[in-house]
C-alpha cells in the first residue's frame, strides 16, 4: 500500500478532524482573501474618486526671477528670460522610466484677446482630454467638437451676453459658442476655451503651449520620482507636483495596503496554530498507529511523510475552498463600502496565492508534528496496545 493511499484513507476515516483542520485554514484563507480583493476593489474605487480633482503634475515654462530692493522696501520680482514650451517636446515624457503610470497629458495655450470692448483671456486646449481631465467641469450645452467652436466660462458668458449659438468674432475669425460653463469659483469662469491649434494660429503661437498638466497614477511609485524623471526630459520646463492631490492619493492607498497586510498577519498567524494544535492532537492519539508502521519497517522519513502527506492534502482542499469562499463573500460585501464603481477584480494570481500560501501554512505548522511523530520508538508504541 502506498503512503499517498495511507493518508487519504485516514482522512476519510477521521472526518471530524478532518471538518476542524479544513475549516480553520479555509477561514484564515478566505479572511486573507476577501481582505486583498476588498482593497483591489476599493483601491480602483479610490482612485476614480480621487482622479475627479484633475491633474497632478504641471509643467510651465522655467524663468528666472529677479527680486527687487531697496531701501528695506521689497518691489516684488521680475520675470526675466521666460522660454516657451514646445508643443513636440512633451512627447519626451512617454520615455520616461515610468511611462506606464501617465494617464494623460493636457497641454494648455493662453493668450489675451478683444472682443468688442472688452479683453478677455482665451485659452486653447486639447478637448478629448482637457473635459475627461476637468470631471468637475458642468457644460450647459456641449464641449467643443470643432476648431471654430467655443465653451465659454461662466462669468466671461455674463459679462459679454452670451448664449448658446452665438457667434463670438476673434481676431477676424467667428466662432460659435456650443457650450456654457457652469459656475466653479475658480478661474475657469472667467475662459473661453477653444480648441488649442486655432487658439495657437489665432494667438500666433503656433507649435507652442503655456503649459502642461499631466495626470499620472503613482500607487505603486513616489510622484517624485516622475517628477524628476520629466525633469530630465524637459530640461527648459519647471515641472512640480500639486501636492495636495497626490497626497491624497498615496494616503489612501497606504492605508488600503497597511490595513490589509496587518489583518492577514493575524489571521494567518491563527491558522497556522489551529493546524499545528490539531496535528499535534492527532500524532498523539495515533501512537500506536505509527509504533505499528515503525514495526512494519517504515522508516523516520516515511512516517514524516505520511503526516505532511496528510496536511497537504488537507491544505489544498483548504485553499480552494478559502478562494471561492473569499471572492463570494467580497461580492456580498462590496456593494455595501462602494457606491459609483462596485467592480470586483478576479485575479487569477491571487487564486494561484491562495492555495501556495496555504500549503505553505498547512506544512510549516505540520513540520514540527511530523519530526516528533517520526522520532516515536516503536517499542514504546507497541506497550500502549
Amino acid at each position: 500500500m502506498k503512503l499517498h493511499t495511507i493518508a487519504f484513507n485516514n482522512l476519510r476515516r477521521r472526518k471530524a478532524r478532518l471538518t476542524f483542520l479544513v475549516a480553520g485554514l479555509l477561514i484564515g484563507i478566505a479572511t486573507v482573501v476577501t481582505i486583498l480583493s476588498l482593497t483591489s476593489s476599493l483601491t480602483m474605487e479610490a482612485e476614480h474618486k480621487l482622479d475627479s480633482f484633475g491633474a497632478n503634475i504641471l509643467i510651465t515654462p522655467r524663468s528666472d526671477d529677479l527680486s527687487l530692493s531697496y531701501g528695506g522696501i521689497s518691489l516684488g520680482a521680475v520675470s526675466v528670460d521666460a522660454r516657451e514650451l514646445r508643443q513636440q517636446d512633451l512627447n519626451r515624457i512617454f520615455d520616461i522610466p515610468n511611462a506606464g503610470n501617465i494617464a494623460a497629458v493636457a497641454p494648455k495655450v493662453l493668450g489675451a484677446v478683444e472682443v468688442g470692448t472688452a479683453r478677455v483671456l482665451l485659452m486653447g486646449v486639447n478637448a478629448a482630454h482637457e473635459f475627461h481631465i476637468k470631471r468637475w467641469w458642468s457644460v450647459e450645452g456641449r464641449p467643443l467638437a470643432a476648431e471654430d467652436e467655443l465653451v465659454a466660462g461662466s462669468g466671461v458668458a455674463r459679462a459679454l451676453g452670451l448664449g448658446l449659438g452665438d457667434q463670438v468674432a476673434l481676431e477676424g475669425r467667428t466662432f460659435t459658442v456650443t457650450g456654457i460653463l457652469r459656475e466653479t469659483g475658480s478661474q475657469d469662469d472667467h475662459l473661453l476655451i477653444g480648441s488649442l491649434p486655432a487658439v495657437q494660429r489665432l494667438l500666433g503661437k503656433e507649435g507652442v503651449v503655456s503649459l502642461a498638466e499631466v495626470v499620472a497614477f503613482c500607487g505603486d511609485c513616489p510622484v517624485e520620482d516622475m517628477v524628476n524623471q520629466i525633469s530630465s526630459v524637459l530640461p527648459g520646463a519647471k515641472v512640480s507636483a500639486i501636492q495636495q492631490v497626490v497626497k491624497t492619493r498615496m494616503h489612501a492607498l497606504e492605508q488600503f495596503r497597511t490595513f490589509s497586510l496587518g489583518v492577514a498577519a493575524v489571521v494567518l498567524l491563527v491558522g497556522a496554530l489551529v493546524v499545528f494544535v490539531t496535528m499535534m492532537g492527532s500524532v498523539n492519539e495515533r501512537t500506536r498507529e505509527i509504533g505499528v508502521f515503525r514495526a512494519l519497517g517504515f522508516r523516520r522519513s516515511h512516517v514524516m511523510r505520511l503526516i505532511l502527506m496528510e496536511a497537504a492534502g488537507v491544505s489544498l482542499l483548504a485553499g480552494i475552498l478559502g478562494f471561492v469562499g473569499g471572492m463570494g463573500l467580497t461580492r456580498l460585501i462590496l456593494p455595501f463600502l462602494t457606491q459609483d464603481h462596485p467592480h470586483l477584480v478576479w485575479d487569477p494570481m491571487l487564486g494561484v496565492g491562495s492555495i501556495f500560501l496555504a500549503l505553505l501554512m498547512g506544512i510549516l505548522a505540520s513540520l514540527y508534528p511530523a519530526m516528533r511523530a517520526s522520532r516515536l520508538d516503536p517499542s514504546d508504541a507497541l506497550r500502549a496496545l
